[in-house]
Parts: structure tokens; sequence; C-alpha cells
């Protein structure tokens, strides 16, 4: 069975005021019962000064008691009635509400009198000497009754009242913001993820709406984590049938070109056939690249050498540097630089770097490749530096993105592809804007476990 959490709120104040009421009403009725043994004991006084008085009771006697007491009084004997009330009543109390000693007296059953409702009971003066009647006034009776009542009936009605207002208030409250709650996350597992706006007091539902807004975040974040993931693999599928093709004609030119210089010999001819032998190896490399794209599972755990992958890749574009008069410079380290990884994708991703830095810098620039690492801990480090503006503001921020590119004729996919290469083999890639030139840093995990040279 469902219960809302207003009920679950609302019902410890409803039980609480039950108790409230409770309390109230005995507080109320021992107090009503406080006033009327108060109002009988102040009877029986009057009674007792008028049983054990020697002085005759008369008229002034009895009215003057009824100033002190509030009843009026009726003496009986032989004689006939005398007493505070003219004429006296035909009715008086029956013999059994006639007590023999005053402290027996109590105000006994209800008798009429000239028009008023009174509360009466009698006393024995003397033994089988005159009664005495004392009538008390059921108005005085039932106000001082009230009076007793009155402010315990008005300190629990407002408490009651109060508990209730606030139990109604807080429960709508914390009601409504249960609902909206409710509906943020229904939104939420629509595909919304707009932040809950944390709204109310500093409570345990604004960490709750907290919580909520950490969890959309997150859930955006993996939401577009998988749509990248599936564009990517989407594009790797199509690419990558494309790129063997490709791959196949680039492989027949290449050994076409081959034939065809070995047929040349040595000369001016030569020299031309071996620049577009080292491009169609370049286009080879780069579509090798696409070829790579979406495939899944962990890269190979092989001991890569940094220092032969950078020379091979500097050498694959130093012909193109040349043509086009760019300073390329390359000093490889005294030592073996090594790391643990896919040597073939390692290689993708410098060639894709180099590749971009000699577009940037343009004819006449500058391109310098840098290789670092510790002797002993840390973590190797390839930096490519080119004279080229860098890349547009309106990508910056989202460089290593699928399908975001600065370049017109751009697709957006070699540095994503990097940054992926990268991050499968534990490492980190970004880059940065410094004397006029732009920087791309390559972080890997220096291969301990190989000595080097």
């Amino acid at each position: 069975m469902r219960w809302p959490i207003r009920n679950q709120l609302l019902l410890p104040l409803v039980l609480l005021l039950v108790g409230i009421v409770g309390i109230t009403a005995w507080t109320a009725i021992g107090s009503a019962d406080r006033a009327r043994r108060q109002i009988e004991t102040q009877v029986r006084s009057v009674a007792r000064t008028l049983s054990e008085a020697s002085f005759p009771l008369n008229q002034h006697v009895l009215e003057h008691m009824r100033g002190l007491s509030g009843a009026e009084f009726v003496l009986v004997t032989d004689d006939g009635a005398s007493g505070t009330l003219s004429p006296p009543p035909d009715e008086l109390p029956p013999p059994e509400a006639v007590a023999e000693h005053w402290e027996s007296l109590r105000l006994g059953p209800r008798i009429v009198a000239a028009g008023q409702t009174y509360l009466g009971s009698g006393i024995r003066i003397r033994s089988g000497g005159p009664t005495l009647y004392a009538l008390y006034p059921e108005t005085l009776w039932r106000d001082a009754m009230w009076r007793a009542v009155e402010p315990p009936l008005a300190v629990g009605s407002f408490m009651g009242l109060a508990a209730l207002v606030v139990a109604a208030s807080v429960g709508r409250r914390l009601h409504r913001r249960v609902r909206d709650l409710e509906h943020r996350t229904r939104l939420i597992a629509a595909g919304d993820f707009r932040p809950v706006p944390l709204a109310g007091h500093d409570d345990d539902l604004r960490d709750l709406a907290h919580s909520v807004n950490e969890m959309a975040q997150r859930l955006a974040q993996l939401q577009d984590a998988v749509q990248k993931n599936e564009r990517m693999r989407l594009l790797g599928q199509v690419s990558g049938g494309l790129a063997h093709q490709l791959r196949n004609s680039a492989t027949g030119a290449r050994l076409a070109v081959q034939l065809h210089a070995r047929e040349c010999g040595n000369g001016e001819e030569r020299e031309t056939l071996d620049v577009a032998l080292r491009e169609l190896s370049l286009l080879e490399a780069n579509l090798k690249r696409f070829l790579d794209l979406g495939r899944s599972g962990l890269p190979a755990q092989e001991s890569c050498v940094l220092n032969n992958l950078i020379t091979e890749t500097v050498s694959l574009l130093a012909p193109r540097c040349r043509h086009a008069g760019i300073a390329l410079q390359w000093q490889p380290p005294a030592r073996d630089v090594r790391t643990v990884g896919d040597t073939s994708q390692l290689g993708h991703v410098l060639l894709n770097l180099l590749t971009n830095a000699v577009e940037a810098a343009g004819p006449g620039g500058s391109l310098e490749v840098g290789l670092t690492c510790p002797q002993t801990n840390g973590d190797c480090t390839i930096e490519v530096w080119d004279s080229g503006p860098g890349p547009p503001r309106t990508v910056a921020e989202r460089l290593f993105e699928p399908f975001v590119t600065g370049k017109p004729e751009g697709v957006g996919l070699g540095l994503a592809v990097a940054r992926q290469v990268v991050e499968a083999h534990h490492g980190r890639i970004d880059w940065r804007r410094e004397d006029d030139r732009t920087c791309f840093r390559i972080t890997l995990p220096r291969d301990a476990g190989s000595p080097s040279r």
C-alpha cells in the first residue's frame, strides 16, 4: 500500500494533537473537580460554623453567611422555615441529602426555587434539632466550573490548532518539494539533464536535489561519451571499408612506381620517383590510421622505442618540409626512451601531429620535435612545436572532440583519434600557445622494465 510522505509526516503530528486534546481534557476535568471540592469545602466550613455556633441562627446571621459562601440557607425548625430566601422554597432536598455531621455534607440534587435552580444539601444542627439547608446556585456553580476549565482548554486548543497549522504547512511544503524532485527525475529519465533549482532551506531535501543535479550532470556526460563513441564506431566502420580500398590502390600505385624506378636506374628522374614513393608511403600510413579507427580492445603491449618512431615519422615528412622551406629540427636523445604500447598506433599519432604541424607552419615556417624522459621515475614527454598561428578561438577548447576542426577542408578526426590512442596507452595529450608558437605535448608512461641504452 502506498503511503505518501505527507501522511507519514502528518500522522505523528495528529497523534501529538490527540495527546494534547487528551491532556487538555484531563487537566480540565481535574480543574473542575478541584473547583467543585473547593466550593463544597467552603459550604462545609460555613455549615460547621453554623452547626457549632452557640449564638442563635437568625435571619441576620444567615444572610451574613450567604455573603461569605454565595449559598442560600434555609433553617427548618418545628415552628417553620426561615432563611435567606423569601419566601422560603416549597421544595427542599430529600431526607437522604441531609447529613448528620458537617464533614459528610455534599452538594446534592437539583431543586428549583423562585424560578432558579440550586444544588441542595442539608445538615442537622443537633441530634433531633433543626435542619439547616444549604442551596448553592447552579449558575454560580457553572461559572466556577467554567473559570476552572477555561485556561487549560484555551491553552490546549491553541496548542492543538498551532500544531495542526504547522503540520499542514510543513507537510504541504515538503510534499511540494518532493513532487518537484519527482518531476525533475522524470525529465532526467526522458533525457532532460537541466539542473534542479536548489530552493528551500539547507536540509536533507536540498542535499537530495544537489545529488540529483550531480547525477544529471554525470548522465549528460555519459550520454555525450556514448554518442561520441557511437559516432566514432560508425565512422570507423564506414571509413574502414573506404580506407581499405584506397590503401589497396595506393599500394598498387607504389608497387608500379617502384617497378618503374628500377627500370629508370639513377638520375634526376629516379630522384623524382623516390619523392613519389615517399608520398605514397605517407598516404598508406594515413590510410592505415583510418583502418584503426573504431577498432575495440586494448592496444598491444610491447616495448616501443620512441626515438625510432619519431625518427621514422620525421623521415616521412622531411621531403615535404624541404619542398615548402620549413625548418625541421629533431635531435634524438643519447639513450633510448621506451614506453609500453602499440607501436603502429603510436606511430600514427606522431604522424598526425607532425603532419598538422607542417600544415600549420606553412611555407617558410619552422617545426621542432623534442623528447625527454627522466632516467629513473617519471613519464616520457613528446613535444611538437610549430610557428603557425594556432587553432582558431572558436574551436580551441574543443580541439580534441570528433568533427571539430579549424581547417576549411578538415574532417576533425585526427586529434580525436590521437587522444583516443594516447588515453588507451594511459597517457595524456594537450596543447598550449607560448612565445607565438603552438606546442602539442604527449605524456606516456615510461617502460621501467626495459633497460636504457
